[in-house]
């Protein structure tokens, strides 16, 4: 990382280089910007969403080397060296993740502003814990909010996409 002043009056900017949805990106960032601005406002990636700003809702959660992370709460300086993963890198091929189809399948979105970062986390969390049950499932999503569903459907959502990751590694 390398730290310069900007010539069009920014003041000092870091080189930040991450691999983003498997994409190497490399950009000179302020200190001050939040990881989720930069992959919004930079980037384009607008699947990851600002909710509170406060890293309470769990909206702009990605994935940083394979564990959620909520993108408010960092900088972007932070994940120089990164592997990061938003909801737009986890298709592959246009074929969805077993949870992005599993979301799909149990209706486990209304508004579906919380969705992008609930599958995130729900990603991260049956990777680190494939055997949970419903109540391991609430417990591990309790950081990420939906102000619209009884997160009934997000649970079944998450139990039937942990089954679906054992066939698909």
């Amino acid at each position: 990382m390398r730290a310069s002043t900007d010539p069009h009056g920014k003041g000092v900017t870091m080189d930040v280089t991450a691999i983003v949805n498997g994409v190497e990106r490399t950009a000179d960032v302020e200190p001050r910007v939040l990881l989720v601005h930069w992959l919004r406002d930079e980037l384009g990636l607008t699947g990851t969403n600002v909710g509170c700003d406060t890293s309470s809702c769990g909206a702009c959660t990605v994935l940083i080397d394979g564990r959620s992370a909520k993108a408010c709460n960092l900088f972007a300086v932070q994940v120089d060296g990164s592997d990061i993963t938003t909801i737009e890198g986890l298709a592959i091929d246009g074929e969805l993740h077993p949870m992005q189809q599993a979301f799909h399948e149990c209706h486990a979105l209304q508004c579906g502003y919380c969705t992008p970062g609930m599958v995130m986390a729900a990603v991260s969390l049956i990777d680190e814990y494939p055997d949970l049950g419903d109540r391991g499932v609430r417990v591990g999503l309790e950081g990420n909010l939906c102000r619209c569903t009884g997160y009934q459907n997000i649970v079944h959502a998450v139990l039937q996409a942990a089954g679906e990751q054992e066939r698909h590694p």
